[in-house]
């Protein structure tokens, strides 16, 4: 599947790196808020969050990433987007706004490197280069799976 480009990405930062996701994928930004433990979820999973009723998982980025773990902070901000058919929020330590893409600022070179499946491509910014994610292929199938059936112990729907 062929994941269209984006025009617009929501750039955010953890641990001073600078990332993306597509536009498309964002529904909205809200300040961090503690978080309920789902047992026996996949290890990315960092807890739930309770968004008006709605109860959506919260992926670990910083664990994704390979970065230090740090506890909640009420400065983090948590990303609420789509992945695939299910919604879910990110934790990130600041989302830093909008960025309209200019034509030929994508890279999808680093989407084919192995190990990197949830990166769709790489923007050329003049201070450097962003990894764009893919949330999409954020979760490996195993997780995907671990992570419905954690849910679903928990009475939580799509």
């Amino acid at each position: 599947m062929v994941t269209p480009t984006p025009r617009e990405v929501l750039l955010f930062t953890l641990e001073g790196q600078r990332y993306a996701l597509p536009m498309e994928d964002v529904r909205e930004l809200i300040r961090a808020v503690r978080l309920t433990p789902l047992p026996r979820a996949p290890v990315v999973v960092e807890g739930l969050l309770d968004l008006r009723g709605e109860l959506l998982p919260v992926l670990d980025m910083r664990r994704r990433f390979r970065l230090p773990a740090r506890p909640l902070s009420s400065s983090d901000h948590l990303v609420v987007a789509q992945a695939g058919a299910r919604r879910v929020a990110l934790r990130v330590d600041r989302a830093e706004g909008l960025l309209a893409l200019e034509p030929g600022s994508l890279d999808s070179t680093p989407r084919e490197l192995p190990g990197v499946g949830y990166v769709a491509g790489a923007l050329k910014l003049p201070d450097g280069l962003v990894l764009l994610h893919d949330l999409r292929t954020f979760l490996s199938e195993a997780e995907a799976l671990e992570l419905e059936e954690a849910l679903a112990r928990e009475g939580v729907s799509r």
